[in-house]
């Protein structure tokens, strides 16, 4: 692609100048054609339910991620119940997770009737492996890391950990499609790997969606029974199951859009280059190793002043978000866990100073120049030795 960013000279107060979060009409209008006819196939079939399309799409996706099955299931939330379901975890177990992500990761613990039990997390947001030793029962029975914002959580000394223990990973890689860890796909390294295709992510339906991915066998010929009620053919129900299956018109739309998926993520994944560049001495903007690949479902810096600053380019036409304001230790849900504020200082911490940029793949560099911009002109030139936005490191 090899554009680079440059200023623009936008009138400030110009209302037709935005930049939104997201872009959902640029998007379909970028596709129209090839949408409407992966639509009009799935219509004129009548084959609504699994199916073939869907068949199709578990299929390539279990290539892209590197693994031997795939089961797609109606939401991302449901691929972590279903996930969950299918190991057997439930009443008195207990699950080790984060409490920065959305509540799904955690309400998927609860909805088994285990309990959510949290760690910490790292300066990038993922979970913390030098703190999981400790929150380890004889409950435990798996660790659920979020590979939060489309970076992988550092699964090496996770797995290590959890293989000294003999319990379970499962990975919430809701957020994660295409992402790596030291050349591996998320998805490939628990024993599951729960994937969502809202359709805010990268890899998108035109509703809810998600999918599973596993190298076991009978894990997936379970999960193709838990997913649609538990029926061994229309007449026998072998389990208790439910209704979760992926339609055959979400299949259709994933199967055209898996195949731009490398070009989507290379443009967020430059967008993202571009803002490092330009922002990188005002805040803190997020970082890769050479054994990482981001894929950036979302951009999210780390700042002083969050609140101002959200508000300030709100008056620019800048459509920022926070993702996620209060942890989910502190939400009125987890009251019953006995947890208390100061309990996970560094994710209490990010959480007053998290704000998300638009990264979405249909920006152009003019908008992305114009939200770097913005925010140079909200932060002050730092003197000599200091970066007032950026703060201080893990507390």
């Amino acid at each position: 692609m090899g554009r680079t960013l440059k200023s623009v000279q936008t009138n400030q107060s110009d209302a037709r100048f935005r930049v939104p979060y997201t872009d959902f009409p640029a998007q379909f209008e970028a596709m129209r054609h090839d949408i409407l006819a992966a639509l009009e196939r799935v219509l004129s079939s009548g084959d609504f339910i699994l199916g073939e399309e869907v068949d199709n799409f578990e299929r390539r996706f279990a290539e892209l991620c590197g693994v031997k099955y795939a089961v797609g299931v109606a939401s991302g939330t449901d691929a972590l119940i279903l996930a969950l379901k299918s190991l057997g975890i439930g009443p008195g177990d207990e699950v080790i997770t984060v409490p920065n992500s959305f509540v799904a990761s955690a309400a998927c613990i609860a909805s088994m009737g285990a309990r959510p039990v949290f760690v910490d997390v790292r300066q990038d947001m993922n979970m913390d492996p030098d703190l999981v030793e400790a929150a380890i029962t004889s409950r435990t029975r798996a660790i659920l890391p979020v590979h939060l914002t489309g970076k992988c959580a550092d699964m090496g000394p996770l797995l290590e950990i959890a293989e000294h223990h003999g319990i379970y990973v499962v990975e919430d890689a809701a957020q994660a499609a295409g992402a790596q860890y030291k050349g591996r796909k998320a998805g490939s390294f628990g024993v599951l790997g729960c994937f969502s295709f809202h359709p805010l992510k990268n890899l998108n339906a035109i509703g809810d969606g998600g999918i599973i991915t596993t190298n076991d066998n009978l894990l997936a010929e379970r999960l193709r029974l838990l997913r649609n009620h538990g029926l061994y053919n229309r007449d026998e129900v072998v389990m208790w199951g439910l209704n979760s299956r992926l339609d055959s018109i979400h299949a259709a739309v994933l199967n055209f859009r898996l195949n731009k998926l490398t070009e989507i993520t290379e443009e967020r994944r430059r967008f993202a280059e571009l803002y490092r560049t330009a922002l990188s001495h005002l805040v803190e903007c997020p970082s890769e190793s050479a054994d990482e690949y981001a894929v950036y479902h979302l951009y999210v810096i780390q700042c002083d002043r969050r609140d101002e600053l959200k508000d300030f380019l709100e008056t620019r036409g800048i459509d920022a978000r926070v993702h996620y304001p209060i942890p989910l230790h502190l939400q009125k849900c987890s009251l019953g866990l006995g947890y208390k504020k100061g309990d996970f200082p560094v994710c209490e911490r990010q959480s007053q100073r998290i704000l998300s940029l638009p990264v979405h793949h249909c920006l152009s560099d003019a908008q992305v120049a114009y939200v770097c911009d913005s925010i140079g002109d909200f932060y002050p030139p730092p003197r000599s030795g200091e970066s007032p936005a950026r703060g201080g490191g893990d507390e």
